[in-house]
């Protein structure tokens, strides 16, 4: 069988964690449980996976710190379970740089396809690189090899998800983008009319870039069309 890459499955919960391995074996993806999220950045160190499940309840440590730390150094897709239906988790965990998000009871073909999805964006901007290095709109610079940004020479630190959303505005700057079509761009999938994890990142960017939550000039939010990156508003 083809081998997709490996996955860390950070996970306390024995019955559902082989479950959802031995389902994943048979895609053709490799994983590795971690029970304990005090032992998760050492995996990620040792394993050096494509992709890591994290749950947000965990002994040792908690699912939002594990991410974080992590976010230190791995770059690869995150992405969250959890079984509590709070918003509050979901901004955290985007916040601290969480690639996506997913609610428990976990559904098989749709945590598939989320993988899938997730393993998709990452991998086309790196294969975006070799056309451009770097893109500017104003004093905004993006290095996409480096992935990193920086706003009048100043480096502004952002999350993995956030600077998919970004390079993707930053790519059709001075035009509206859909919201179906960021969610294609970012999230290798479609919008499911109840996601609200664009609009997540689109308030952390304008944080990070001093862009008035309530007038904002930078990153606009177009009723009804979708997202526009204002070209001289940088």
């Amino acid at each position: 069988m083809e081998n997709y890459g490996t996955v860390l499955l950070v996970e306390d919960d024995n019955s559902l964690a082989q479950w959802v391995a031995e389902y994943l074996n048979e895609q053709g993806y490799e994983t590795v449980i971690c029970p304990r999220g005090d032992k998760a950045v050492e995996q990620v160190k040792l394993l050096a996976p494509d992709l890591v499940l994290l749950d947000i309840m965990l002994p040792g440590q908690d699912g939002i710190s594990v991410c974080r730390d992590l976010r230190q150094f791995y770059n690869a897709p995150i992405i969250m379970l959890t079984a509590r239906d709070d918003e509050m988790d979901e901004v955290i965990g985007l916040e601290v740089g969480a690639s996506d998000y997913i609610m428990k009871p976990v559904r098989p073909r749709a945590l598939l396809a989320r993988i899938k999805a997730a393993l998709r964006s990452q991998q086309e901007p790196q294969e975006n690189r070799s056309k451009s290095l770097q893109i500017s709109v104003g004093s905004l610079v993006i290095n996409t090899q480096s992935r990193t940004v920086f706003l009048a020479a100043e480096e502004v630190h952002i999350s993995s998800a956030e600077y998919l959303l970004l390079y993707y505005l930053a790519c059709n700057a001075g035009q509206v983008v859909s919201r179906d079509a960021v969610f294609k761009a970012t999230k290798g999938r479609e919008y499911d009319g109840l996601d609200r994890s664009v609009d997540v990142l689109i308030s952390s960017l304008r944080k990070k870039f001093n862009d008035d939550p309530q007038h904002p000039e930078k990153i606009k939010t177009i009723w009804g069309r979708g997202y526009l990156l204002v070209t001289t508003a940088w």
